[in-house]
């Protein structure tokens, strides 16, 4: 990808993600009330979201990471959901927490919801950086949201457009150049 391609108008600083993170773990601490979390990192676009918000928990964690696929390199979800990483250990009988690092569709976290549920989990919760309530194209349920954000393109903070720009330390909204 030519950087002349595109533009990034910054739109959540990282100062805004570090104080809300703290928030939501404040959130999932009390919720869970010291009871041991498995914490699932949907990748890869979680794992920057994943790893501050794990390190920002005062309970006992463990982590497992799940690999998915739905956009390949287009700016939208392809509605196609593919595993290309399954968990190392059994989830039966434990509080499971997925990370997700933004809600869009709807349709991925669909889909991990159902994968998820199969195994027996005690609990299944869900904590998602950002969400697009605009966008949803099937119902679920989301208990920890960081941003609820307009339909727009985001990349930064682990969000990538063709496995380009994760490293950026705040979220951007994307601008292609036509």
């Amino acid at each position: 990808m030519n950087p002349m391609d595109y533009t990034i108008e910054k739109f959540i600083s990282e100062k805004e993600i570090k104080d809300k993170i703290a928030k939501l773990a404040d959130q999932i601490n009390a919720d869970f009330d010291g009871k041991e979390i498995v914490a699932i990192c949907t990748l890869k676009g979680s794992f920057v979201f994943f790893s501050d918000l794990i390190r920002s928990l005062a309970l006992p964690v463990r982590c497992e990471f799940l690999g998915l696929s739905s956009y390949g390199n287009q700016t939208t979800t392809s509605g196609e959901v593919k595993v290309t990483l399954d968990l190392n250990s059994q989830i039966e009988g434990k509080h499971v927490l997925i990370v997700e690092d933004i809600v869009d569709s709807g349709i991925t976290l669909q889909f991990i919801l159902k994968y998820l549920e199969a195994r027996n989990p005690a609990s299944i919760s869900t904590a998602a950086l950002l969400s697009k309530p605009d966008a949803l194209k099937v119902d679920v349920d989301v208990e920890y949201v960081g941003f609820e954000i307009q339909n727009q393109f985001v990349v930064g903070y682990g969000l990538d457009y063709a496995e380009s720009l994760r490293g950026l330390p705040y979220i951007g909204i994307l601008h292609l150049e036509e």
